[in-house]
């Protein structure tokens, strides 16, 4: 079910009523869940969550009661997502200054919002506010969907798959069972970005807490540090006992691409630690966040992430903590691979990072004969990792 956004002032009892008795049971009669940030934020910073909300929200409803100025900014920032096709606004109907009921000097429809069409409401017929609010929202849907689009992909197959052909050539010359894939890519319009730019963001975007990160630069060492392309950048690091070899480039459209090998391989090529896998997958959404922070990309943006893994098959779940790893019962999985895909707001990578590290490690260790670890167990190896930094 899609979602769709409440704007309102919070904490006021009778506006809570109003939302619970009409605006929730019209938003869910046309077929949507009802969000609103105090009800439904994830525990992140509540700016974070109210960006994600409005801009991931096909209706979002407005109601401008008691002129909140948080309630014109979040309106705002709506309108400047090119979203006032989606936004309906409402108010109590003492705010309209031609209504018998307005009180002067009282509140009113500032300025700004005052030519726009709103839906004016009265706290005696409530039951008529829901109707026509219900109308309205379907109304709207007329509007918007036809003209909509499908979403064009992020994804450049072509660049990815000679990203991918370039790491894994030599891959069948080296003796290492697995690895892990990941691909990072910008919603449209994509930016250009000069090498020299994007060389001083992958310099900084790396979290060096592990001994080898994610995007490992290594520009002291002239056979392992990045190199410049036409397109962007990369970087090859391959060990001269060929057990360790990582691959990464960044497009200068601001596509990330990278292969890892498993550091179970190192040692127990024939397990998969859970624990770890859940830390690298931490460390690859802070480099998600790291590198367009560096790159100074807008926070509203979307960036869809990719994970992949191959070489899993006749693999045993474990861990790198022994004590978790004595309370596992064996798993092994006859799989070989596994993908997940999340989309998000930059703004959204940091207050929803539990929730994100799940996503993207769920398809994995569901293999594992449906391994499923505890949202304690989440949270506690995300802010262990984190705590690190």
């Amino acid at each position: 079910m899609p979602d769709a956004f409440i704007i309102m002032q919070i904490g006021d009892t009778s506006l809570d009523q109003v939302c619970k008795t009409a605006i929730v049971p019209a938003i869910e009669a046309c077929g949507f869940a009802a969000k609103r940030v105090d009800k439904h934020n994830k525990g992140g910073l509540l700016k974070s969550e109210i960006v994600s909300f409005i801009g991931s929200c096909e209706i979002i409803v407005a109601d401008l009661t008691n002129a909140r100025p948080n309630c014109y900014l979040e309106i705002g920032y709506a309108m400047g997502l090119d979203k006032f096709a989606n936004l309906i606004l409402t108010a109590r109907e003492d705010h309209d200054i031609d209504s018998p009921n307005h009180v002067a000097g009282g509140h009113k429809i500032h300025f700004d919002l005052a030519g726009y069409d709103i839906l004016y409401w009265s706290p005696n017929d409530l039951d008529v506010f829901r109707v026509e609010l219900e109308k309205r929202i379907k109304r709207r849907l007329a509007v918007i969907e036809p003209g909509m689009s499908t979403p064009r992909s992020p994804w450049d197959e072509h660049w990815l798959l000679a990203q991918k052909s370039r790491a894994l050539g030599k891959w069948s010359s080296m003796k290492i069972a697995g690895f892990m894939e990941a691909r990072l890519a910008l919603d449209h319009p994509k930016q250009d970005w000069p090498q020299k730019v994007l060389n001083d963001a992958a310099k900084y975007a790396p979290i060096n807490n592990t001994g080898w990160p994610i995007g490992l630069y290594l520009n002291d060492l002239e056979e392992h540090r990045p190199r410049a392309r036409a397109d962007g950048i990369w970087a090859e690091i391959a060990m001269d006992d060929l057990r360790a070899y990582d691959y990464w480039a960044l497009r200068r459209s601001g596509d990330f691409y990278t292969v890892c090998r498993m550091w179970e391989d190192s040692e127990h090529p024939d397990k998969i630690w859970f624990d770890h896998r859940i830390a690298r997958t931490t460390e690859l959404l802070l480099y998600c966040a790291r590198l367009y922070g560096h790159l100074k990309v807008d926070p509203s943006t979307y960036v869809s992430i990719h994970v992949e893994y191959a070489g899993l098959k006749g693999r045993t779940l474990s861990a790198v903590d022994q004590l978790r790893a004595f309370t596992l019962r064996p798993r092994r999985t006859t799989e070989d691979g596994s993908d997940a895909n999340v989309r998000v707001h930059l703004s959204s990578i940091e207050s929803n990072l539990v929730q994100l590290v799940k996503q993207l490690t769920t398809p994995l260790f569901v293999l594992f004969d449906f391994f499923e670890p505890s949202d304690d167990t989440y949270s506690g190896l995300v802010n262990q990792f984190v705590k690190r930094i």
